[in-house]
């Protein structure tokens, strides 16, 4: 079968690798659309070598039918449309017994630590499994595993309507995450550099400013009755960024830490003794979660398919994956069942 492969260097090209049977317990998924993300993308730019295994399938933003069922499995039948949490835990860390398998000390993120959906087979646990709405267009539902960041990540902050939102950062999480706090009945800011990106941010209702020419703690001020964003989600992985979301924060704001970074950064420690902050992080999700995410995105709450910047088949993956390194365009979806060129969104 086909499938995208990361083979070092910055290279993720289509190629030929084994199909695999599901075992006990595991399903065969044909995803239909699969999304690039931005651990993608820093698999590709090599961050993650010490983890990926080289050459490897990777992908994990993907909506697709079920194609046949292990030995074991109820509850599925061939052809049921699905998206995938792709987590394995190990449920015995010290984590899983907490109640934390999100967070696994020995996780097994498929599509980074084993093969994942950028391909035209791929094999998962049942137990990770998500049905679809009936009639749900599987290139929305690809967006259901980064809509179900954004909810844990607007969970974990503990926002609650009538507070101030900074969101650093204009990218898909980073907007998903801004819908979700609108829908909490939160003032939003988003704060993004790029004029395409708040473009889009905008057509979806939300305030984006570019903070090269906006004070974005002023205007968190002024919407906060004087105080400062109660939270402030930085999701740029970037120094400014991390800076400007520090900077905002009321007395007691919250910081939730989103972005990934590729190397230590500094934070102004003395800001959050002095004015009594708290630096929280918020990594993947759980299952509540993914069923928030499906109805938000399903009752057309988060309207997540404005997102969609291209649709492009498995063999030119990796233009799409330069595309989205080089900016400007906001979710690329692979179309995995499709080798021609003339796919479009």
């Amino acid at each position: 079968m086909r499938a995208a492969q990361y083979r070092g260097g910055g290279v993720v090209a289509a190629g030929e690798v084994e199909r695999r049977e599901p075992g006990p317990g595991e399903v065969e998924v044909a995803p239909a659309f699969t999304g690039i993300c931005g651990t993608d993308l820093h698999i590709a730019a090599g961050h993650m070598d010490a983890r990926v295994s080289v050459p490897a399938v990777i992908g994990h933003e993907t909506a697709g039918r079920i194609a046949a069922v292990g030995e074991g499995v109820s509850g599925w039948s061939v052809g049921d449309a699905v998206t995938v949490m792709p987590l394995r835990p190990d449920g015995t860390c010290p984590a899983c017994r907490a109640g934390y398998g999100h967070v696994c000390e020995a996780m097994d993120f498929i599509g980074i630590d084993s093969p994942g959906a950028l391909a035209q087979s791929w094999v998962v646990p049942a137990h990770t499994l998500v049905a679809l709405p009936v009639g749900m267009d599987l290139r929305t539902a690809a967006l259901l595993e980064p809509a179900a960041v954004a909810v844990h990540d607007v969970r974990r902050s503990r926002l609650v309507a009538g507070e101030c939102a900074v969101v650093v950062g204009g990218g898909p999480v980073g907007i998903l995450i801004a819908l979700v706090a609108a829908q909490v009945g939160a003032r939003v800011v988003l704060v993004e550099l790029d004029a395409a990106r708040r473009g889009l941010a905008e057509d979806l209702g939300l305030e984006a400013v570019d903070p090269r020419g906006v004070d974005v703690a002023a205007r968190a001020r002024e919407l906060s009755g004087g105080a400062g964003a109660q939270v402030a989600f930085e999701v740029s992985g970037s120094q400014g960024g991390l800076d400007s979301a520090v900077g905002v924060l009321a007395v007691r704001g919250r910081l939730c830490q989103v972005g990934i970074h590729a190397e230590k950064r500094v934070i102004d420690l003395h800001r959050f003794f002095w004015r009594e902050l708290e630096l929280v992080g918020a990594r993947l999700y759980q299952r509540e979660d993914f069923t928030r995410a499906v109805q938000l995105v399903a009752s057309g709450e988060v309207p997540a398919a404005r997102l969609i910047s291209d649709v492009v088949p498995l063999e030119r993956v990796g233009e799409a994956f330069a595309a989205l390194a080089g900016g400007g365009a906001v979710k690329v979806l692979i179309d995995c069942q499709s080798q021609v060129s003339e796919v479009s969104a």
